[in-house]
């Protein structure tokens, strides 16, 4: 049987692939392997048997045999370790692979998350306008120096890799902001990943759902 993945029944991004499933999907699609997918709702999020899957009641969760995992990260290396397409075979450039997974996820996608919310929430709190630059100095730096480490490839490291597919799912959080307009560099990088033939069947998976809730 194929894995299972969950995801939500109505995403709160609205089809834009902002949802962290579309994280799974991808990596599913690059390596070829057919999944089902486990729709739920927020209320359903909450319930026992997704807590047993998920301790902290989000999604996605991955099912697969006697495997079951949650967090995008863990589940997207449990995926390229396990097929090809996602790891390099050399020793030295895999692991180099790895260390950008957790970069996109640990450096990176922090301070893009905090910006996103602040702008999200925090607009009618009357120390918004003066903390929203500090916020956004904080997603510049790291978009410098990402910006200076890709240069002119076309990918971090070689080929393309799950670091790119975590970094190009990150970096796409940027797109309500319009700061990757500042880097044309990075939003060429990003414009290579959404070209790919497996993110696009997984985007059109994860909108498909919303077009059908939004059809109901």
């Amino acid at each position: 049987m194929p894995p299972t993945i969950t995801a939500f029944a109505n995403s709160p991004d609205r089809g834009r692939g902002q949802a962290r499933d579309m994280r799974v999907r991808w990596a599913l699609e690059e390596v070829g392997q057919p999944y089902d997918v486990r729709l739920v709702s927020f209320e359903e999020m909450k319930a026992p048997g997704h807590l047993a899957l998920h301790p902290f009641g989000q999604i996605p969760t991955f099912e697969d045999g006697d495997v079951t995992m949650f967090e995008t990260g863990a589940i997207v290396l449990h995926i390229a370790e396990r097929n090809d397409g996602l790891l390099p075979k050399d020793a030295s450039a895999r692991a180099r692979a790895i260390a950008w997974m957790f970069a996109a996820l640990n450096t990176l996608e922090p301070p893009i998350i905090e910006l996103g919310m602040a702008t999200l929430l925090e607009r009618d709190e009357s120390w918004y306008e003066e903390r929203l630059p500090i916020l956004r100095d904080r997603v510049c730096v790291r978009l410098d120096e990402l910006s200076r480490h890709l240069g002119g490839a076309d990918w971090l490291d070689g080929a393309f890799s799950a670091g790119d597919l975590l970094m190009v799912t990150v970096l796409r959080r940027l797109g309500a902001s319009r700061i990757l307009g500042d880097y044309p560099t990075l939003s060429s990088y990003v414009a290579r990943g959404e070209a790919r033939p497996a993110f696009r069947r997984a985007f059109d998976a994860q909108l498909a759902v919303f077009t059908a809730a939004s059809a109901g």
